[in-house]
């Protein structure tokens, strides 16, 4: 594993979920800001802005269940149904009610999962501010790869674990606007293989298509007038949910307030790390202000009956 990993890793703990475990990232000291990461990767796509977030924030970066450093079971429940419970009893561990999220990619529709249950009453958190990042927020303009349909299909369960190193970075690559910097591939790479990801990357990459009957479920939050306060910082060359993703959204919100980074693809926090950063910070700094710090639970959670602190490996 690379240094740049081995840092990552040092910033969390593992937390038991379902008889699995998960990795949490968590520093900093103020209101909380949660960071949802995408698919095939982990929390670690947030380490560009780590050090600068967390000098304002407490922020808490899960791993998803079957990604990053998290378990990969074969046989579990990667529904983002599932995705959100963990979030959702995450928080409540933390004593966390209040917070600003930032998401990307498949992070996008668990926020829009977890803010959804926030209207219905179903979940005790008040999202102040979204920011989401290249995600499918509208799924029927989502654009899939082949690999996600064939992925998807039912040889998918076959395929995953034959995707070779050089075709799952060819991949990666379409979807940068530019080269990837170096040693990302690697690292990239690394934590799709760790505990053997390539076999569950049928089962968790198909969110795609589960969220497409939970369009408007997802949508509705966002669009109507009890919404939170909501960002879009979009990559305008990704190829999945670039401008055309922006566009359908802003059809439905003309109002949407959207950064479009030209010239930048599905990773625009690794590829314009600048210019997200000044696009987030100018965004959340005055809902920051509004909220309360957050409890101060940095030593370890508490104990509940289905998610508790462990020590790291």
């Amino acid at each position: 594993m690379s240094p740049t990993l081995d840092r990552w890793l040092a910033h969390g703990r593992f937390l038991p979920w379902r008889h699995q475990r998960v990795f949490l990232a968590a520093a900093g000291r103020g209101p909380t800001l949660l960071l949802l990461h995408g698919y095939p990767t982990g929390s670690f796509n947030w380490s560009p802005l780590w050090s600068r977030l967390c000098a304002h924030w407490q922020v808490l970066a899960p791993d998803f269940l079957g990604l990053g450093f998290s378990d990969k079971p074969l046989h579990a429940d990667y529904s983002l149904s599932a995705h959100a419970d963990l979030v959702q009893v995450l928080l409540q561990a933390q004593g966390v009610r209040e917070l600003c999220v930032v998401a990307h990619d498949l992070g996008v529709s668990v926020a829009q999962e977890l803010l959804a249950r926030s209207l219905e009453g179903r979940a005790d958190l008040r999202l102040r501010a979204l920011v989401l990042l290249n995600g499918g927020l509208c799924p029927s303009a989502y654009r899939p790869r082949i690999i996600q349909r064939l992925l998807a299909s039912p040889l998918g369960a076959w395929i995953g674990p034959q995707v070779s190193r050089a075709a799952f970075e060819r991949t990666v690559c379409e979807l940068f606007a530019k080269p990837p910097p170096p040693g990302l591939l690697d690292d990239f790479w690394t934590l799709l293989e760790h505990q053997q990801g390539r076999r569950v990357a049928h089962r968790v990459g198909s969110f795609w298509r589960e969220r497409l009957p939970l369009e408007n479920r997802l949508l509705h939050p966002l669009l109507g007038a009890d919404a939170p306060p909501l960002r879009l910082i979009n990559g305008s060359a990704d190829p999945n949910s670039g401008r055309a993703m922006v566009d359908a959204f802003v059809a439905r919100r003309p109002d949407a307030d959207v950064v479009r980074l030209e010239g930048v693809g599905h990773w625009p926090q690794w590829e314009a790390t600048e210019a997200v950063w000044a696009a987030l910070e100018a965004f959340l700094a005055p809902h920051r202000a509004l909220l309360a710090p957050a409890p101060d639970r940095s030593a370890v959670l508490p104990s509940t009956s289905s998610l508790e602190p462990t020590a790291c490996p």
